[in-house]
């Protein structure tokens, strides 16, 4: 949906050009990038290519939700709560599409969906902290209250997310290579794949965002 009320989400423009681009990632994917050396399957490696920038833009979704959250304390706007929640709720999304696309690739190359290796569990460690964000929301049923609360717990999730994701992984060993060399094809298809979901982020946060306002405005 390109439009909600009378203000475009996105140009239109940019909402062509990040559907001929994910199209030809697509496309690159499967018949541009060969297939990497090192891996059990070989072929499944082209999965990496939408698994690494879900993964990221995880990251980022939550880090821009604590700058909201942050502006909401500072500030006392409502309107930073509702772009907190929103831009946390895409990085919940992202977040269970890159452990989705991470337990196909671990299927395949190592045996089972599920190892309980430091990434792995890195993972689902994200997964309970932000799920608990969002049973703290709906637990508060006052607004403002909600709005503070809520914020002050982001902003410490994010304290601890570089550990969980960043150093954790780091310093126990697990069944993730720590260097993976790839062709110079895998690496111009994760750009193109990142340039295309950062775009999509933004789409659906604006479009997340309006759709907020629209259900609080009809509260009122």
């Amino acid at each position: 949906m390109g439009r909600v009320g009378t203000r475009a989400i996105l140009p239109i423009w940019l909402q062509v050009f990040v559907g001929v681009e994910m199209t030809a990632v697509i496309v690159a994917a499967f018949l541009y990038v060969p297939p990497a050396d090192g891996f059990a399957s070989p072929e499944c490696a082209r999965i990496m290519i939408f698994h690494v920038p879900c993964a990221i833009i995880a990251v980022v979704a939550y880090i821009v939700s604590t700058v909201y959250a942050v502006l909401c304390l500072t500030r006392d706007e409502m309107a930073s709560d509702v772009k907190s929640a929103a831009s946390a709720s895409l990085g919940f999304l992202f977040t269970a599409l890159a452990t989705v696309t991470g337990m196909i690739f671990a299927r395949v190359e190592w045996g089972t969906a599920w190892n309980w290796d430091p990434r792995e569990t890195s993972i689902l460690m994200l997964v309970i902290i932000y799920a608990a964000y969002f049973a703290l929301r709906g637990a508060i049923p006052n607004a403002a209250n909600r709005a503070r609360i809520s914020a002050a717990y982001n902003i410490l999730a994010c304290l601890v997310m570089p550990f969980v994701m960043f150093v954790l992984p780091r310093i126990s060993p697990g069944l993730h290579p720590s260097e993976v060399s790839l062709s110079p094809e895998y690496r111009e298809a994760l750009v193109g794949a990142m340039l295309g979901y950062v775009i999509i982020y933004v789409w659906m946060l604006r479009l997340a965002v309006r759709v907020r306002e629209a259900s609080l405005a009809r509260r009122r």
